[in-house]
């Protein structure tokens, strides 16, 4: 059970929407032929995990709004917002899921993809797919007014490279220039508050690289040090992934991540532990 055709009061299918494209909350214009058909009230279930199963169970009808090209990455169930929350209109149940969760999404360009008497879906389309989908209702239990009750999203590579360029995500590509899911592989600058954001960190396969070219990271935190200027080994092979100029490069310990740019081969050694700015 995934779409039918619906009666969509407000809807528009929105190729690259976000905050910088100055649309509003939610937008209106053609609907799509088809929409989220099941049912909207979805019992849900938390588990202690972050499983694709686990966020699908935790996120009701929203997570099965979504249009994933590969697996959901975030899902929620109702909890977080009180008696004095409750907003007078869907629109406000929705702004009240942005304001009080703060989830890293879109904050403008969804539309209603469905609405009940109780209920309504909003949904974050790209390309006519929903990639963020939010459910909110009106008066839950010992919640009055409208509020966030389920939300879902699939994985940052599936929202527009504008929206997650300008919010500090760097999706790498694959050999055939696909973007990549960033459960998959992902980098980015470490914590300014912590100091580190002369600091990038690369994760990959349940590892974690650093580039620390001004030795901030804890001592003893890295395997080795890193270097700016190596030779690539003789067994590196070329995973594929690209980020802008860089090419991502690995031996079969997966010790050392080598990242070739145009100026040379830089080695970015492993961390013994996960770190966390604090």
């Amino acid at each position: 059970m995934r779409r039918g055709p619906w009666v969509v009061l407000a809807a528009v299918a929105m190729t690259v929407v976000g905050c910088e494209s100055g649309e509003g909350l939610v937008v209106e214009g053609t609907a799509p032929a088809t929409v989220y058909d099941g049912p909207m009230d979805v019992p849900t279930k938390e588990l202690d995990e972050h499983t694709p199963q686990a966020l699908r169970l935790a996120s009701g009808a929203a997570g099965r709004a979504l249009e994933c090209a590969g697996e959901i990455a975030n899902g929620n169930g109702p909890d977080g917002w009180s008696r004095g929350d409750g907003g007078n209109s869907p629109e406000e149940g929705l702004e009240l899921y942005l304001d009080l969760f703060d989830p890293g999404e879109p904050r403008s360009g969804y539309r209603v993809e469905r609405r009940e008497t109780d209920r309504v879906l909003y949904s974050y389309d790209v390309g006519g797919r929903t990639k963020v989908a939010v459910v909110v209702a009106k008066d839950q239990q010992d919640r009055p007014g409208w509020g966030p009750e389920a939300s879902a999203s699939c994985d940052p590579s599936e929202l527009p490279a504008a929206w997650t360029a300008s919010h500090g995500y760097e999706i790498w590509t694959d050999r055939a220039g696909r973007r990549v899911p960033t459960a998959e592989v992902s980098s980015g600058a470490g914590d300014d508050h912590c100091g580190w954001r002369q600091v990038h960190f690369l994760d990959l396969g349940g590892r974690r690289y650093a580039r620390d070219p001004e030795g901030l990271l804890e001592p003893g935190l890295l395997t080795a040090a890193y270097d700016d200027s190596v030779t690539l080994p003789a067994d590196a092979r070329d995973t594929g992934y690209r980020y802008e100029d860089r090419e991502l490069w690995l031996t079969g310990d997966r010790g050392t991540a080598y990242v070739r740019t145009p100026d040379g081969v830089e080695a970015w050694p492993v961390l013994k532990e996960h770190v966390a700015c604090k």
